[in-house]
């Protein structure tokens, strides 16, 4: 069997490698997280570029393998079929629809939560230094250090208002949305991923942990209910539970979109006026 890539997909797999490679050696690990990760808004580490960079950046050796074998495999047929500068267009279109979603479904939380807080009357300062208190252990925030870490500033502000649980709660939440980070091309192949359904619907995929062949037209949109669910749920299926999924569903809706638009198109061609 020979192996077949395309050049737009060699070269962002080369670009994804380098930028993995220096996630992992280059300043203690930190510099590029720092740099390129996409942070929330609000985020003091959040800069313009991370819009753009964080889908070259991955979180460990397997979701980078997973998602350049995925990209390699589907991006190949598509971009030979609609040719490198659609391919790319879908590519980073859905890069940047899975952001939208994603950041949307934050922002919904943030929203939420600052209703409850802002009954405290916490002026600006302080709620965004609470906001951005690092209370990770593990990989998880936990509130019995959140709680530790906001009473230095509570006394800088002469914050003397009772705080109750539910207050704590919105601040916890806003807490976990502010330090919320994304990485991943995951996104961008959810969206070639759909292109590759809509050219291939009866194509036969499955996935590693469940060997079953199911067409496409069905397989797709099962992924995409399956993330659906776990952003809704918490409940993870097949992917780790900090999986953005709805950077997912934003990706492979995007895809779709446009794949439809182009065919709608392509077959308007052929019409009688």
């Amino acid at each position: 069997m020979r192996f077949n890539i395309t050049d737009a997909v060699k070269h962002l797999i080369i670009i994804n490698v380098v930028m993995f490679i220096g996630t992992i050696t280059l300043g203690n690990g930190h510099l590029f997280d720092t740099l390129f990760t996409m942070y929330f808004p609000t985020n003091d580490l959040f800069k313009p570029w991370q819009v753009i960079t964080h889908m070259f950046m991955h979180g460990g050796p397997a979701h980078i393998f997973f998602n350049m074998f995925a990209l390699w495999m589907f991006g190949t047929p598509v971009e030979q079929r609609l040719g490198t500068k659609k391919f790319l267009f879908i590519y980073f279109s859905a890069g940047f629809g899975a952001l939208l979603f994603q950041l949307g479904y934050y922002y919904y939380d943030y929203f939420s939560a600052m209703q409850v807080v802002s009954e405290l009357g916490m002026n600006s300062e302080l709620l965004h230094k609470i906001m951005n208190i690092d209370a990770l252990d593990g990989e998880y925030i936990r509130g019995e250090i959140l709680h530790q870490k906001m009473i230095p500033f509570l006394n800088e502000y002469n914050f003397t208002n009772n705080i109750n649980d539910n207050q704590f709660k919105a601040l916890f939440d806003l807490n976990i949305v502010n330090r919320s980070a994304m990485v991943g091309a995951s996104g961008c192949i959810m969206g070639i991923l759909a292109a590759f359904g809509m050219m291939n619907p009866n194509a036969k995929l499955m996935l590693i942990f469940l060997p079953i062949p199911i067409k496409a037209k069905y397989f797709i949109p099962g992924l995409i209910l399956l993330d659906i669910i776990s952003a809704l749920t918490g409940q993870s299926f097949f992917s780790p539970s900090n999986t953005a999924y709805m950077a997912h569903v934003g990706g492979a809706v995007i895809g779709f979109i446009i794949m439809y638009f182009w065919k709608k198109n392509d077959m308007n061609k052929y019409r009688w006026n």
